[in-house]
């Protein structure tokens, strides 16, 4: 894990100055596509992801070295073709399980935060899931387990394949020729994150659109039918950390209401969207129409503004400090300060979702925060990182006070099951 944090640690600013382009290049262009509170929900989404990812919360249900022990007819070295071939065997993977993704209940409640946005950018690539916690994407891998390909180079290249998904998220670059045959461009990708009824479940692939073409989910974007972006049931939330499992208490839902004892456990198994007739009449689910004037976009004064960008920055702040110097600080401490920084996201964004229970629970967020730097345990931060420790001790202390400020702001909202 040590490793991926310090690829992180120069990850992150690299997609933070790519994002910021695109925003000073919509602005000189009056072709916009950025607002704050979306921006600022996909940036913290990418946040959680990272989190997650450092710490290993997940359980591997199985992995490629097993695959490759027990499959493997023939050894490899790790030679320019071997990673050709285990690029291309990673990309096939990718598709098919972003195919079951798209097509199964349970498993679109993992991949729901990334369309989840009703906008179109560099940012919203960074919405990635925190609630894929059962690892089984190395039984799509089992084409290169066959070959040998070393496990060691699906490692190295499976990172650089999800990264080399990021630029085609942007409405700034049309078509790109014969590109358009070979590789999954922005317009391709455009169709996919479109709720429009031609666009929907199309162009699943990752790097190569052959495989929507030979499988038959490749859809072309027309000048006809502008992509409207979002989910067709709407989030209405920037909390990621809501939006990963909102999908999943839906069908928790679902299946605890429902009379049938079958459909309780179809539920999970069946298409995307389906749901038991008797649940459906009495929990109905608003759809969006596909109409880019319905997008969720509730109005902030200048304070409000603030607050959010003051948090998103600390919040940062505090992330760099984890994985900057992730490899001096014990498990159980990486473990703490990775879960205080998710509390905080959710507390931040839960706020900004304008909650009736969201003040209070800012106010127990900072206790929580200050209860964390000062108790014996951590006297590391103070005595290794003052600097640093002054400036969290002064985030939490705000955040206290930003608490006691919102309950007099804040309008009534409850959480949103959709």
């Amino acid at each position: 894990m040590e490793a991926y944090a310090a690829v992180l640690l120069w990850a992150i600013p690299g997609f933070f100055v790519l994002v910021l382009t695109e925003i000073v290049y919509g602005h000189f262009t009056k072709k916009q596509t950025y607002t704050l509170m979306d921006t600022l929900a996909s940036l913290s989404s990418g946040m959680t992801n990272v989190i997650k990812d450092v710490l290993g919360l997940a359980f591997i249900l199985i992995s490629y070295p097993f695959l490759l022990k027990y499959l493997s007819l023939i050894e490899l070295e790790s030679t320019i073709g071997i990673y050709i071939t285990a690029f291309i065997a990673i990309d096939f993977a990718s598709y098919w399980i972003h195919r079951l993704n798209h097509k199964i209940n349970i498993f679109w409640n993992q991949h729901l935060i990334h369309h989840s946005s009703e906008e179109f950018n560099l940012a919203c690539a960074l919405r990635q899931s925190i609630s894929n916690l059962i690892g089984f994407s190395a039984l799509f891998l089992v084409p290169a387990a066959f070959l040998g390909i070393p496990a060691e180079v699906i490692m190295t290249l499976s990172p650089l394949h999800l990264f080399a998904q990021f630029w085609y998220h942007t409405r700034h670059i049309g078509k790109l020729g014969i590109l358009e045959y070979v590789l999954v461009t922005p317009s391709q990708h455009r169709v996919h994150h479109a709720i429009n009824p031609i666009y929907i479940d199309k162009n699943l692939a990752a790097i190569f659109c052959v495989w929507d073409r030979m499988f038959g989910t490749f859809q072309e974007e027309l000048e006809s039918e502008p992509p409207v972006y979002g989910t067709l049931k709407p989030v209405q939330s920037w909390n990621p950390i809501w939006i990963n499992f909102q999908h999943f208490w839906v069908l928790l839902r679902d299946a605890w209401y429902t009379e049938s004892w079958v459909s309780k456990v179809k539920i999970w198994f069946m298409p995307t969207g389906w749901r038991p007739i008797d649940v459906k009449d009495r929990f109905p689910l608003t759809t969006r129409k596909n109409k880019p004037e319905l997008r969720f976009n509730p109005h902030y004064n200048k304070n409000w503004k603030a607050v959010a960008v003051f948090h998103f920055i600390l919040l940062v702040y505090m992330l760099i400090f984890l994985l900057g110097r992730f490899s001096e600080f014990e498990t159980s401490f990486q473990v703490s300060y990775g879960l205080l920084l998710m509390l905080s996201i959710f507390g931040f964004t839960a706020l900004m979702d304008f909650y009736s229970w969201a003040p209070r629970f800012e106010q127990f967020r900072g206790i929580i925060g200050l209860g964390f730097l000062f108790i014996p345990q951590h006297q590391l931060l103070l005595e290794a990182y003052p600097i640093s420790q002054t400036i969290f001790t002064l985030y939490f202390i705000s955040t206290l006070i930003i608490g006691f400020w919102a309950r007099k702001q804040a309008p009534q909202r409850r959480l949103v099951l959709n």
